[in-house]
């Protein structure tokens, strides 16, 4: 005579998973030994693991870094395409609205009342001409194919960020001052649009990281060179912010260069000081300029 198995021992139960202990789990984890549903399976090099056991595999993996500390960025520069597809839009959306322009540009003279323009600035172009944006983009694709991966997406950025900042500083500690009412055809009341400080900061960057490591800089000093004649030469070329976001680039390619892979957690600070002196550069140039009034 046969016996019923009994339904209540656990030996005879279905095995279920503990992630999810309604669903009957018939594959165990190669690592832990714990069932795992169809939910909480995740293919390893032999066999299945949990959900759980892959989580902590990859807390307790050490993170790849770059040669100068930053995370690892593989595949594609997406950071450089993101910068890239923001300019695009925001130039067509000059084209459909000309205050688009006008909320982002930079003058010194704003730079009190409105200090955003420091940096939305880099984000905005000629909006009569495709070229001055296309140049621009075209520069940044070439230097950030390059740069992302060898600095990290976040320093990369952080480097762009603060270099377009940087260039609207320069502009605004080396463009004329109306000397009265009447003058107003001076640096301190035209307007600067593009991310030609922030692309110089790039430029610079890779001559100082190249250096750092030995490799050639010969090409790039040569294209800085045409490209800081062309700002002297060709009108209506703010070659401040040019400087200004060239400047500012080298220095904060060499910190981090500098600080290196072993002190990499002390660039941040080095970066986040370079942005407060750049806003005291700001506010004492503007606090020095008296400007005339009625």
């Amino acid at each position: 005579m046969t016996q019923e198995p009994d339904v209540n021992d656990p030996a005879t139960q279905a095995p279920t998973c503990p992630r999810h202990p309604d669903r009957v789990a018939m594959v165990s984890c190669q690592r832990c030994g714990r069932p795992a549903c169809a939910e909480c399976q995740r293919p390893a090099a032999v066999g299945i693991q949990c959900v759980d056991c892959v989580n902590q595999a990859r807390r307790e993996t050490p993170r790849q870094v770059s040669v100068f500390g930053g995370g690892l960025a593989q595949g594609r520069p997406v950071v450089t395409i993101a910068l890239i597809a923001i300019c695009a839009v925001v130039w067509v959306a000059q084209r459909l609205d000309p205050t688009v322009t006008d909320n982002l540009l930079y003058a010194p003279i704003l730079s009190e009342e409105d200090p955003w323009r420091f940096l939305t600035a880099a984000f905005v172009h000629s909006p009569y001409s495709p070229f001055h944006l296309l140049f621009n983009m075209y520069a940044l694709w070439i230097c950030g194919q390059y740069l992302e991966p060898l600095l990290g997406r976040a320093r990369f950025l952080a480097i762009y960020l603060i270099s377009a900042i940087g260039g609207s500083v320069g502009y605004e500690l080396l463009a004329s001052t109306p000397s009265s009412v009447s003058d107003q055809v001076t640096g301190w009341n035209t307007p600067t649009v593009g991310a030609s400080g922030a692309v110089f900061g790039l430029f610079l960057a890779v001559v100082v990281l190249n250096r750092r490591m030995g490799r050639e800089i010969g090409p790039m000093v040569t294209l800085i060179v045409i490209n800081a004649v062309i700002g002297f030469v060709v009108p209506n070329v703010a070659w401040q912010a040019h400087l200004g976001g060239a400047i500012t680039g080298a220095v904060c390619a060499g910190a981090i260069a500098l600080l290196g892979r072993e002190r990499r957690q002390w660039q941040w600070a080095a970066l986040a000081a370079i942005v407060v002196l750049l806003a005291v550069l700001a506010a004492v140039r503007f606090e020095s300029v008296h400007l005339p009034t009625g």
